[in-house]
């Protein structure tokens, strides 16, 4: 008899996107509601580069929720060329959690992206001192790469260098997806980790591609081949399953700004991006796994406590909403207007 019904410890997003102004306002409600923690991405613009501004941006989130005793917003700093051993020290003393290193150029508000890690090793060895953990975009920007390749050139010339000189450091590798990650992740020492996203696990290009581009899966990383799904669902499930753990991406734009000409890239999965993870695991008959990966390994790789309560999903469909609008303008989540077939249910719904 399949499952019907799950509980399980309630969940952190690892990697999360909200944005600033109305639309922080309109999209937090959607993690809050499923989330105990989530960190917190620092690409706005200008970037979230130092320990003041980070400090106000999460006062900004924290007065757009509801759930403020239930909810904690991690912090990041936007990791730049010009960081400084100082700014680490703050940023410890002031409990960021963590330093965000976007290549520039390689995705959204990335134009402060670090242009050369190298030059910033002893910045990365007081992180390491420290306890700061170092969240990584993997992908290269090399113009001569293929963008399908990017992410495997990352781990030959950055990652693999940056790990030999300072070991000890604590990385996420974020939102992989190839099956090369997989592979350098499962091998590596107890120092890596990784997030995965539930669009990484439940399309392929040709999902994206084929029969017109659907720009509400463009994302990036891009989106692999079949080979590469696969991979990613055999590594949240299989022999080294508590080295990945769950961060969305969920990553909004306007409607407008996606179907346009330079399409923004990201993809707003977080009003269902639970149940989209628990899709996934029932399929492959792993829903046996899934707390693990949703509540568990993130908290243990961070150091921090599990989260002291339960959430519930009830195996029923639910059809996405078309859009949400926000001043009049509307974000399209993914799978909007498709059926799902999992439901959250409520706080308020589970006491009977």
């Amino acid at each position: 008899m399949s499952t019907k019904r799950i509980s399980i410890i309630q969940p952190d997003d690892w990697h999360l996107h909200v944005r600033d102004g109305s639309i922080l306002k309109a999209v937090i409600p959607f993690s809050t509601r499923q989330m105990g923690r989530a960190i917190i991405m620092p690409n706005l613009i200008p970037p979230v580069a130092d320990v003041q501004s980070a400090l106000d941006y999460q006062q900004r989130i924290m007065s757009s929720i509801s759930k403020q005793d239930s909810f904690q917003a991690l912090m990041t700093l936007y990791l730049t060329d010009k960081t400084s051993i100082e700014t680490v020290q703050q940023a410890h003393r002031a409990g960021i959690v963590a330093f965000k290193l976007y290549p520039q150029g390689a995705t959204t508000n990335s134009e402060s992206g670090v242009t050369d890690i190298f030059k910033l090793l002893p910045v990365l060895e007081e992180m390491q001192k420290l306890g700061i953990l170092l969240l990584i975009h993997g992908e290269v920007t090399d113009s001569k790469v293929d963008i399908f390749d990017r992410e495997k050139v990352f781990i030959d010339r950055v990652l693999i260098p940056i790990k030999k000189q300072i070991p000890e450091l604590k990385i996420v590798f974020e939102h992989i997806t190839t099956a090369e990650a997989v592979s350098f992740v499962e091998t590596s020492d107890h120092y890596l980790a990784a997030t995965v996203t539930p669009h990484h696990l439940l399309f392929n290009r040709n999902d994206m591609l084929v029969g017109g581009i659907k720009p509400h899966y463009y994302c990036l990383p891009i989106i692999k081949r079949e080979l590469h799904r696969k991979a990613l669902l055999k590594g949240v499930t299989g022999k080294h399953h508590h080295k990945f753990f769950a961060g969305t991406d969920s990553a909004p734009h306007m409607q407008h700004k996606k179907e346009s000409v330079c399409g923004c890239a990201g993809v707003f999965n977080a009003p269902i991006a639970l149940e989209l993870y628990t899709e996934i695991f029932d399929k492959i008959d792993a829903l046996d796994k899934l707390e693990t990966f949703t509540s568990i390994n993130g908290p243990k790789f961070y150091g921090l406590p599990v989260n002291n309560r339960q959430v519930t999903l009830v195996k029923k469909s639910y059809q996405v909403p078309d859009f949400y609008e926000i001043n009049g303008e509307k974000i399209i989540p993914l799978l909007a207007g498709q059926e799902i077939a999992w439901q959250l249910i409520d706080d308020e719904e589970t006491k009977f």
